[in-house]
């Protein structure tokens, strides 16, 4: 590849907060030149049904960049790619979380071809939900690659690879902030390096490789007979969205942050999964199959979310309840 000798022009595929959080480097920085911005169709949201415009709609608009909404864009790839002819021919697609799968003749048609943006350390958790899945899995460590996109799921050559640590006060909504912004940090340091030559992919390992599939409805609901680790990090993996949920006196409960508490122990315990064994004005601990979980944050159906201080002056709990049985109630 020769040397960058002007502007690197851009054409953004993403949907989402964290894309839009990703490429807002790329718009501050004056080696790129955005050409246009590709994106899912407004949706409806809120309790109007009004269509609202995803994230990188809104910041493409907000620097007067164009703005491509393609409903099928493996249907109308070749319509797509004639609407392209207005621009020059960009030298990257960026891709972070579009939401659709790109058809081969829109990979391949940046001078050099389309990296993706992968919240994860691959080849462990190619697919559609990499931040959760690690959460869910107790991993310690996830990160960033930018990959070269090929015709597979996440299979393509990763040009760079960036570790952080999962904390153990990490939730899916905090760990995708961070990786967001280290999305971002990666692309506008290393794309620049791409086009020069100097960074190379490599092809990615081809053992240990997982896949993250997408949340289904199932996986939200607690599971107190598990083990107390396994539901906490599970709790932590759906926070904020969708949500891990059980029951509480008939109502829907929705729960966004638990850690595990040493007040008690699985040896000898009496205590059945779900079990409310301690409560007082400021804590709410719960049984596990070998142990309890504190509860810190959480949602009753038809409430706001709030703490769990601010839920117990509303909402008279006592020990011997259990949570996802209303007949003991």
């Amino acid at each position: 590849m020769s040397n960058v000798t002007s502007r690197i022009s851009l054409l953004l595929f993403g949907t989402p907060e964290f894309a839009s959080r990703a490429f807002l480097p790329l718009f501050e920085d004056q080696r790129y030149s955005i050409l246009a911005a590709v994106t899912q169709p407004d949706k409806p949201a809120g309790r109007g049904r009004k269509l609202v415009a995803p994230p990188v709609k809104q910041l493409a608009l907000s620097h007067n960049i164009p703005v491509f909404q393609p409903s099928r864009l493996r249907r109308t790839a070749q319509d797509f790619l004639q609407s392209l002819t207005a621009f020059p021919r960009p030298d990257f697609g960026v891709v972070v979380a579009f939401g659709q799968i790109l058809p081969q003749e829109v990979l391949d048609y940046p001078k050099f071809g389309c990296i993706n943006v992968h919240a994860s350390l691959l080849p462990r958790w190619r697919g559609a939900a990499p931040i959760q899945r690690a959460i869910m899995a107790g991993d310690k460590e996830t990160g960033i690659c930018l990959m070269q996109m090929d015709a597979g799921l996440d299979t393509g050559a990763v040009y760079y690879e960036e570790k952080i640590g999962i904390d153990e006060d990490d939730t899916a909504g905090t760990l995708h902030d961070k990786l967001a912004h280290l999305g971002g940090e990666l692309l506008q340091k290393n794309l620049a390096l791409i086009v020069s030559g100097s960074l190379q992919a490599r092809p990615q390992e081809s053992s240990g490789v997982t896949y993250a599939e997408k949340i289904t409805n199932d996986e939200a609901e607690v599971n107190f007979s598990l083990p107390v680790k396994e539901v906490c990090n599970r709790i932590r993996g759906l926070s904020p969205f969708p949500g891990a949920h059980t029951t509480l006196q008939g109502r829907r409960l929705k729960i966004f942050f638990a850690q595990p508490t040493r007040l008690f122990s699985s040896s000898g315990s009496d205590f059945r999964p779900g079990e409310i064994v301690y409560i007082d004005t400021e804590h709410l601990h719960v049984a596990c199959r070998d142990g309890a979980l504190e509860i810190r944050e959480l949602q009753l159906e038809g409430k706001r979310k709030m703490s769990i201080r601010e839920f117990l002056k509303g909402f008279s709990l006592k020990a011997g309840m259990r949570l996802a049985d209303d007949t003991a109630q």
